[in-house]
């Protein structure tokens, strides 16, 4: 888009140069020449002649600068010349701007900056941050390659700036909200590493100390391509769930990520390992006949992620672990680990990965298995109005975001008495029950009154819950639901239909070129968040990792299957 811009621009400049030459050739006609020169300098005015920042108020407008229309200069005053320059707002600690100086260019007659782009600036110009320094601000305008610049006023402003901490980088979500998960960049180079418990398909920002957000280069096929305009997209981890070495190498445009399957202990204490994605660290349990030091190695074969491989592929890659002092680092092979054993008994080999710069293994007394998380919660009594069903397990919701512990699925829904919501099968006692709300929107309590959920006219709905927050949501799943991003198009103009089959929906497709990205399932029309995506005939609630319609299928018409209750799909021809 800079360069068809910049190229328009050249147009039009040429364009009043070809017009310029015909006035004055025409004036030479009359014996009268006119002549078109560069353009006027601007007056620029700002807000404030001195600004302290601070990181607290890094978001608020700290500076406005604006400044008077430039115009080219024409020798008749009675005529008027084309607006074609281009503006640039230069900021050095020199008066002369011989150095250390910035220089943007700005499209409009005004630039506010907020406290973070103006700290940003500070560092970019060399200023050491806690001093108060003179900085000098003016415009710099151009209408071309081989025509002078021309300069506004110079204006002058004490600034002291706060300290940018590029040292880590923090991760953001999808909607740019900060988590608290950082990466590390030791060389202050740009380059921000460490480990990451990931959800699959976790959609996320890079955030630099300096305000930089990183995401995805928004084009299609460009997988761990990094890019900071603004209009890039999110990136994201791939579908297995885990423990991942994430690479974010800002200089090169791009990032990794090596999956961690598994981690085997050899030496003097033998197994595998279990990781605690919530706590970010790995562990295994044992009983120690004796106290005292012993020697252990770490070692796995890992899945390799980066834009060789897109987010599909990966490349198996050896991992180890090394001692160096007391701490761990990655290694080429895996070395001696010295270990010390508290005491006899149940004891737990813990490996910590949650320190950005301080990655441990030690062994503690007692047990520290991660608490595994039920893949489904159950829902008695959705069902006990037709004939013969009465209450009982035959009715779940899979998990889809274990970080905030909420499961989703299609259920048929015919309830006389409303339902409760268990988390382990055949458990009539551990239940979640009514507190607030309604059929379609309400929160519950675990193990609190007796009050069931109140049941929704009967029909199919998507059921949304959270064992987190509380809360459940019911979406009706209409007669038809919506396919989008087969042949690249995406919108809601492909439909399947219901069949008599309670969830079942199918209809034709047609198919003339594998999609870049696949297609994904909506349930609602125009809703881009309520969907599933899928892969090998299983559909997941909420997944990033669309359905492919790859190469194996030719160009051609199809039949597209859905069994949204089962969550499964086939395409047959």
């Amino acid at each position: 888009m800079i360069f068809i811009m910049k190229a328009l621009d050249k147009i039009k400049y040429v364009f009043w140069v070809v017009i310029s030459l015909m006035l004055i050739t025409a004036c030479e006609n009359d014996g009268d020449k006119i002549y078109l020169s560069s353009i006027e300098g601007s007056d620029l005015v700002a807000t404030e002649s001195e600004v302290v920042l601070v990181q607290e108020k890094a978001k608020q407008i700290v500076l406005s600068l604006a400044w008077t229309k430039e115009t080219l200069k024409i020798s008749n005053p009675a005529m008027s010349a084309p607006n074609v320059w281009t503006t640039y707002i230069q900021v050095s600690t020199k008066e002369d701007f011989s150095s250390n100086m910035s220089e943007a260019i700005e499209k409009n007659l005004s630039r506010a900056y907020t406290g973070a782009e103006l700290n940003t600036i500070a560092k970019n110009i060399g200023m050491e941050h806690d001093i108060p320094t003179t900085v000098y601000m003016r415009l710099r305008s151009a209408t071309g390659n081989n025509m002078e610049s021309v300069y506004s006023n110079t204006i002058s402003l004490q600034l002291t700036s706060y300290f940018i901490d590029m040292s880590k980088a923090m991760l953001l979500t999808a909607e740019k909200e900060e988590t608290g998960i950082y990466l590390s960049s030791p060389g202050l180079n740009g380059i921000y590493t460490g480990f990451i418990g990931a959800a699959s398909w976790q959609n996320f920002f890079l955030l630099e100390g300096d305000g930089t957000i990183w995401g995805n280069e928004p084009q299609d096929g460009t997988a761990f391509s990094l890019s900071s305009q603004d209009d890039s997209w999110n990136c994201w981890f791939p579908e297995p769930q885990g423990c991942y070495y994430t690479i974010m190498n800002t200089p090169k445009k791009s990032w990794s990520a090596l999956y961690l399957p598994s981690l085997t202990i050899s030496g003097d204490i033998e197994g595998e390992m279990s990781y605690d994605r919530p706590n970010n660290r790995w562990v295994y349990v044992f009983n120690a006949a004796s106290s005292g030091s012993r020697t252990v190695k770490l070692s796995t074969t890992g899945q390799q992620y980066d834009f060789s491989t897109s987010d599909n592929t990966s490349i198996a890659t050896p991992v180890a672990f090394a001692q160096t002092g007391e701490y761990l680092s990655l290694a080429d092979q895996a070395g001696n680990i010295t270990v010390n054993i508290p005491a006899t008994g149940e004891c737990t080999l813990v490996v910590d990965l949650s320190n950005l710069d301080a990655w441990t293994c030690e062994v503690v007394p007692g047990s520290l298995e991660p608490v595994e998380v039920n893949p489904y919660v159950y829902l008695p009594g959705v069902d006990d109005g037709r004939t013969g069903a009465g209450w009982n397990f035959d009715n779940f919701l899979r998990l889809y975001n274990e970080d905030n512990l909420t499961y989703a699925g299609v259920i048929d829904f015919n309830s006389l008495w409303g339902y409760t919501i268990n988390p382990e099968k055949d458990n009539w006692g551990d239940k979640y029950t009514y507190v607030s709300g309604d059929a379609l929107v309400g929160t519950f309590e675990f193990k609190g009154g007796e009050n069931n959920i109140p049941p929704p006219t009967p029909g199919l709905y998507l059921a949304d819950v959270s064992l987190k927050e509380f809360t459940y949501k019911l979406t009706e799943v209409g007669n038809v639901i919506y396919i989008s991003g087969l042949n690249d198009v995406w919108n809601f103009s492909v439909t399947l239909a219901a069949t008599p089959i309670a969830g079942v929906y199918s209809g034709p497709i047609t198919i003339n070129f594998a999609s870049t990205n696949g297609f994904s399932i909506y349930l609602v029309y125009n809703n881009w968040n309520i969907k599933f995506g899928g892969s090998d005939g299983k559909l997941y609630y909420s997944s990033n990792n669309n359905i492919k319609d790859d190469a194996s299928l030719t160009p051609g018409t199809y039949t597209l299957t859905v069994d949204l209750i089962n969550q499964t799909y086939n395409i047959t021809q």
